[in-house]
């Protein structure tokens, strides 16, 4: 019997990961160690843990492999049994090479995790195999081959030779120096060469490059600075074209004009700042500029001759005055009246009939029971024709004004949300006193907080609450409130409603 058959195969054994079943998150862990009982973990996560855990634990606890091992995989399927080119198949567990290594070999989707004894070659032919421990040194034996020096601490040992006692121990090789070149600046896709002259192009260039990524970085888009930067782009590369001799930069200048042209353009639609006989890039419910001075007076009469005090009445009289201006007469509904975000309608309605204000044919009860088919006709004294004409603005003027300040105290978002009615008077306030950019105030400079509180009809420490909630309503963005002042911009979905100011 030779020394090969004394030979024993290599250790194996196998944490597969499965689940339990369908409809259910569970897993199971099992070893094909007999000694180790099933386990079964409430998710995936916990149990690739478990299952590392556990492969973790037999590898500290296993023996190294010992002398007279050998490969444990033999010829199944490993790269380094494969038939060799003109010799015959390398199939001899004597053929593989190296120390006998405890490797540990997983699955790519972490479903199984093997661990075997092989030898170093077959470990290094298996992707992904990560070797743990080598095999120890086989005790003395004659043999006729030299006597290799014993490896260092940690190193490979061979099992077949015999380490020579007291042999020095070479130095292991210094790592070379690497160096480190410094980053290469780019513009785009562009690389930057470093020795590009005149330098005050490549700074141009440079700050361009760090311009465009930090844009790419931004919440909300600015076209403005966009197309200012494709015009700056524009001008470098036709220089640094000029500077190289390279046609594509001249090209790539030629893409950026019309670039910065087509933003420039979406620009001035997105802010209704187009030349004549084009079309706005804004579609506003409200049209015409004298339709949103309209708006503000309306806002302004309420705001000054409401009969009573907070924002619920103050909401209610200005819906209720732009279905009666005019004539002082109209129609309404009691959908009309449930959809304002009202506490108590029917208190407030018969306060509003109590002082005069309002005039009613029956019950308040009727009012909020009526249906569209059915109306119920309301009449505002201080706005018939008989008295002193306050509002300025024609019959046909009336129902798009009317419908405007419907479709913003309705807004989806503000009904879904069931937002109270100082927050949607608020909106509508805020919706008339923007630039065509959406931004507050006169120029973008902001609205004052004395000036909201006078229209919301609120003390000016109560606006923040409501400003908080528009924001997050996705009605405002931008929002800087200070003590005195709130900056902000209306939204791009709400564009469409607002009053823009010209000035």
């Amino acid at each position: 019997m030779t020394e090969w058959d004394e030979r024993v195969p290599g250790r194996r054994w196998t944490v597969r990961l499965d689940p339990v079943g369908r409809g259910s998150a569970e897993v199971r862990v099992t070893c094909s160690r007999p000694a180790c009982a099933e386990l079964r973990l409430p998710s995936a996560t916990a149990g690739r843990a478990a299952a590392a855990a556990h492969l973790m634990a037999h590898l500290r606890a296993a023996p190294a492999p010992g002398a007279g091992t050998y490969c444990a995989c033999r010829a199944e399927g490993c790269r380094a049994h494969l038939p060799g080119t003109g010799g015959q198949a390398r199939t001899e567990p004597w053929r593989c090479g190296g120390p006998v290594v405890l490797a540990v070999v997983t699955d790519r989707a972490g479903r199984w995790w093997q661990a075997l004894e092989c030898c170093s070659t077959c470990a290094a032919a298996t992707p992904g195999a990560r070797t743990a421990d080598p095999s120890r040194p086989s005790g003395p034996r004659t043999t006729a081959r030299p006597t290799p020096a014993a490896a260092g601490p940690g190193g490979p040992r061979f099992s077949d030779r015999q380490v020579a006692a007291g042999a020095a121990v070479p130095a292991p090789r210094p790592e070379p120096t690497r160096r480190c070149r410094p980053p290469e600046e780019r513009v785009g896709r562009r690389v930057i060469p470093r020795d590009l002259r005149p330098v005050s192009l490549r700074d141009e260039l440079v700050e361009l490059g760090d311009l465009f990524r930090a844009y790419q970085k931004r919440a909300e888009p600015d076209l403005a600075m966009l197309a200012g930067l494709q015009e700056r782009k524009a001008r470098a590369f036709l220089t640094w074209s000029a500077v190289s001799c390279d046609v594509t930069l001249r090209l790539e200048a030629t893409r950026a004009e019309r670039a910065a042209a087509v933003i420039r353009r979406q620009h001035q639609h997105r802010t209704g700042c187009v030349t004549d006989g084009d079309e706005p890039g804004v579609v506003r419910l409200l049209t015409v500029p004298k339709q949103w001075d309209y708006a503000r007076s309306v806002l302004a009469y309420v705001a000054a001759h409401a009969p009573l005090p907070g924002p619920e009445a103050r909401l209610l009289v200005l819906m209720l005055t732009l279905r009666t201006a005019h004539s002082g007469t109209g129609n309404l509904v009691g959908q009309d009246l449930s959809g304002l975000g009202l506490t108590d309608p029917e208190a407030l309605v018969e306060q509003l009939t109590g002082c005069g204000w309002l005039d009613l044919p029956g019950t308040v009860g009727d009012l909020l029971t009526s249906r569209p088919e059915n109306p119920t006709p309301i009449t505002v004294p201080s706005l018939t024709p008989d008295a002193a004409a306050p509002l300025t603005f024609g019959r046909k003027t009336r129902p798009k004004l009317s419908g405007w300040a419907q479709r913003v105290v309705s807004d989806k978002k503000l009904r879904k949300a069931k937002a109270p009615a100082g927050t949607r008077l608020l909106a509508l306030t805020l919706a008339t006193r923007t630039d065509l950019a959406g931004h507050l105030g006169p120029g973008g400079e902001g609205i004052a907080l004395s000036t909201l509180a006078e229209q919301v009809a609120l003390p000016p420490g109560e606006l923040p609450p409501l400003i908080d909630r528009l924001t997050a309503l996705d009605w405002l963005t931008e929002t800087v409130l200070t003590d005195t002042h709130l900056t902000a911009r209306l939204t791009e979905r709400v564009l469409p409603l607002t009053c823009p100011l010209l000035e």
